[in-house]
């Protein structure tokens, strides 16, 4: 990775090697005096969930014990009701804890109460869970019918003489008065201690933080069923809400009853929080200064003034030629050195630049005037076979001239582009095609003839070796239309089109209108010159042409491939780099 590949990096790396020993000591402190707190801290944990949950112990135990005691002396009054509430009653006077306590036959009606009060059991599923149960067990109701609060439920089943059963007991406890039955001692605020008792099912029965909130203390990766019937143990981990806190489990009925304490571990611990860590901090601060106080000498002493260099020498070679002033005066002697031989080589490839810049742009004028002259040399042999022209006797003669003509000013129209054209590399064919159809327009038409004549280039950058056969056969496949157009009705119409395809591919098209009814079309594929032209060009081009002829137009088309400027910029550099500076300027003599 490019970060360790740093001057700084590296160093404090190897420091960080020498220095791990330490380190390793450290950590093993910690790690030994954090098990031994959180050893204490469980032990703790324990002691206290066993003195808090004692109140609570002993109401549910009062509890078991008059269930068995009443599905034992209550089959004698089961036909009298009023008896056997009295008994009932008596039961409940003795222990205020109990909000309910009554016997429920299986039909489910209940007549036999502490509160004198009748209720149908029948389908509710608490009372189903009572009848299944061969045992004494306990149920949760958060919204009991008879007393209309949450209450937690002892049940035993009764059986008559004969052994069949015929209901059972039912004692309900409150949540609240479960609460005010503790006795445990009182945990400071500081120390938030959450009791819990659920039975061998997992089901919870009462919680001192309320029944609405025992999800977010419960431990994320333990469940209550499997916590039950492993005896007392003690752990630590993070609770559904992330929070890392120690548990308890105390059985308090063997196989049937359990009690979970929790508190946060930080709490939980009988350290403060900075004497828990103070084993490795000062050790692990000490190691992380000495990388510190290493990294920055570095940056100080080396790596800012490489980092300067390093910033002037990418700037130089990504085209920028401000060299600027480095001020390295406080650098190594080293460093210095390295700057000195810097501005040197800067100095000397900004003089060489320089002057290849000057043998390029003597190279473009010279390019430049030579087209220039060649288009003046084309124009002045046009004019002189204008002359010769209006000096021919036949009609022939005078076609044969006039075509002549055409394709000298054409080849004219060409170079003047070039000559006008502000790269060496590339030509734009929207300025130079549209040059040549005016010159070719003007050629054609006259005070009796007159074409609409309509020129779509797209922008296409040409290579100067393909700007040349494609102007020559726009100038022949132009030649040929205006000498062959016409029209029913109106003026003909000639449309001539560049177009850009995909991959690099491009059409050149020239369609124009034709009356059948005139002397007909002569063929390009015949053996006349026109055609021999066109065939040539389009095998400069490296491509292939198309006719397409129907009842009143006649279509030429030629696709091509668009060869990459980047071949015609290397032949350029070539060319420049196999001309010595002494050739130019005899060149320019």
């Amino acid at each position: 990775m490019p970060f360790f590949d740093g001057l700084g990096v590296r160093l404090a790396f190897m420091l960080a090697v020498a220095l791990f020993p330490l380190l390793i000591i450290a950590v093993l402190q910690s790690t030994s005096v954090v098990r031994e707190a959180q050893a204490r801290s469980e032990a703790a944990l324990m002691g206290e969930t066993m003195r808090a949950v004692a109140g609570e112990t002993r109401v549910i135990q009062h509890a078991q014990d008059a269930a068995r005691v009443l599905a034992s002396t209550v089959q004698p009054l089961v036909g009298n009701a009023e008896a056997c509430s009295n008994w009932m009653r008596q039961i409940s006077g003795a222990f205020p804890e109990f909000s309910l306590v009554s016997f429920i036959p299986d039909s489910g009606k209940m007549t036999c109460s502490n509160s004198g009060k009748s209720y149908d059991f029948k389908n509710q599923d608490v009372f189903e869970k009572m009848l299944t149960a061969d045992r004494t067990s306990f149920y949760v109701n958060r919204d009991a019918p008879v007393s209309g609060t949450s209450v937690l439920g002892v049940a035993h089943p009764v059986y008559n003489a004969a052994g069949d059963h015929i209901g059972i007991i039912a004692i309900s406890m409150s949540h609240s008065s479960l609460s005010l039955a503790k006795d445990g001692p009182k945990l400071a605020d500081d120390r938030p201690l959450v009791i819990m008792t659920f039975d061998r099912e997992g089901t919870i029965l009462t919680s001192s933080d309320g029944l609405s909130n025992t999800q977010s203390h419960l431990p994320v990766d333990r469940s209550l069923k499997l916590l039950a019937g492993n005896g007392a143990v003690t752990f630590s981990g993070d609770s559904n809400l992330g929070i890392e806190r120690v548990y308890s489990v105390v059985e308090l009925v063997p196989n049937q009853l359990y009690a979970l304490g929790s508190w946060p571990a930080q709490a939980a611990s009988a350290l403060s929080p900075f004497a828990d860590i103070s084993p490795v901090l000062f050790p692990a601060l000490m190691w992380m200064a000495s990388l510190l106080v290493a990294y920055f000498a570095m940056q100080k002493l080396v790596i800012g003034h490489v980092r300067k260099l390093s910033s002037a020498i990418s700037s130089f070679a990504t085209g920028s030629r401000i060299v600027g002033n480095l001020n390295l005066s406080t650098a190594p002697s080293e460093i210095r050195d390295l700057a000195e031989a810097y501005d040197r080589m800067t100095e000397t490839i900004l003089h060489d630049e320089a002057e290849l810049e000057d043998m390029v742009h003597h190279k473009e004028v010279l390019l430049r005037e030579v087209h220039h002259r060649v288009k003046n040399n084309l124009q002045l042999i046009a004019s002189i076979i204008n002359m010769q022209m209006r000096q021919a006797r036949t009609p022939e003669a005078k076609g044969l001239m006039k075509s002549l003509q055409e394709r000298v000013i054409s080849l004219a129209t060409i170079h003047r582009g070039l000559y006008q054209t502000s790269g060496l590399t590339d030509i734009q064919a929207q300025e130079l095609l549209p040059d040549i159809v005016r010159q070719i327009t003007r050629l054609a038409t006259g005070p009796g003839r007159h074409i609409a004549v309509d020129c779509n280039i797209d922008d296409i950058h040409l290579t100067p070796d393909q700007a040349v056969p494609l102007s020559l056969l726009l100038t022949e496949a132009m030649t040929n239309a205006m000498k062959y157009a016409s029209a029913r009705d109106g003026k003909p119409q000639l449309d001539i089109s560049l177009r850009r395809l995909e991959g690099m591919q491009a059409r050149l098209c020239v369609r124009n209108t034709v009356d059948r009814d005139a002397p007909p079309l002569e063929a390009v594929e015949g053996t006349g010159l026109g055609s021999q032209l066109l065939n040539a060009f389009v095998q400069q081009l490296g491509g292939s042409i198309e006719i397409q002829t129907d009842e009143d137009e006649y279509m030429l088309s030629a696709a091509f491939a668009l060869r990459p400027l980047v071949e015609s910029e290397l032949r350029h550099e070539e060319r420049l780099k196999s001309e010595t500076p002494e050739t130019v300027s005899d060149e320019s003599h």
